[in-house]
């Protein structure tokens, strides 16, 4: 079934000093997420920014605010992203405890916001099959999170098809969407392995926007 693959595009390769610029620069383009990496050097390895940036950027700008929380105890900030402008919260399998998942998500649900999962390339895609239909976005780490410009890992794609299988088996409303080297050709391999949204940092931002984002739009024709 052919569907219709969206582009989120991640701020943290952008240019931080033309931030207002960058952004709607991608928004003209075409992008349909803004999508915000929060880092906080424990949970990885690198520090990024926090809710203010978000707080910022959300009103200049009318596509979806995408933020993944590459936190510990991301639950401690969903109030404060939320407040900033955020529509999807998507916080790690590995972040929290595994008894914890569902309450978390209902409470994002009962704030208004979409509930997102991510799992980073070494956990199983059957490990998060049960919260399929609760969640609005699954999100796979096709590089080890924490910095950008990694290179794809092709792993990812297997975990994209077996995720794509029991959604459509059990018509979950669960999105999928893949971050991390993503290109003309990795753009072409996610959608053909069934994903929906694509995370699009390095390759949209270190390169001209115009020719990287139609060598998206045509990679994800299919």
């Amino acid at each position: 079934m052919k569907r219709n693959v969206l582009i989120a595009a991640s701020i943290l390769d952008s240019d931080f000093a033309h931030l207002e610029d960058e952004v709607k620069a991608v928004e003209k383009l075409g992008a349909d997420y803004i999508h915000y990496d929060i880092m906080d050097g424990h949970f990885v390895n690198n520090i990024s920014f926090g809710s203010p940036v978000v707080k910022k950027i959300s009103p200049i700008h009318s596509l979806v605010n995408d933020v993944h929380l590459m936190i510990s105890e991301p639950e401690k900030y969903f109030d404060k992203f939320i407040e900033a402008g955020a529509d999807i919260i998507t916080f790690h399998y590995e972040a929290v405890k595994e008894e914890e998942i569902n309450s978390l998500i209902d409470y994002l649900h009962s704030k208004g916001v979409k509930a997102g999962l991510s799992i980073k390339p070494a956990t199983p895609a059957e490990k998060i099959f049960k919260y399929l239909d609760k969640l609005d976005l699954l999100l796979v780490m096709s590089v080890e999170p924490g910095f950008g410009g990694q290179s794809f890992m092709e792993s990812a794609l297997a975990k994209i098809s077996a995720i794509r299988k029991y959604i459509d088996e059990n018509a979950a409303k669960c999105v999928i969407e893949v971050d991390g080297g993503i290109n003309e050709k990795t753009a072409r391999d996610c959608a053909l392995a069934g994903v929906d949204v694509l995370v699009v940092g390095s390759f949209l931002y270190k390169n001209d926007k115009a020719k990287a984002m139609a060598s998206l739009k045509e990679a994800i024709n299919v």
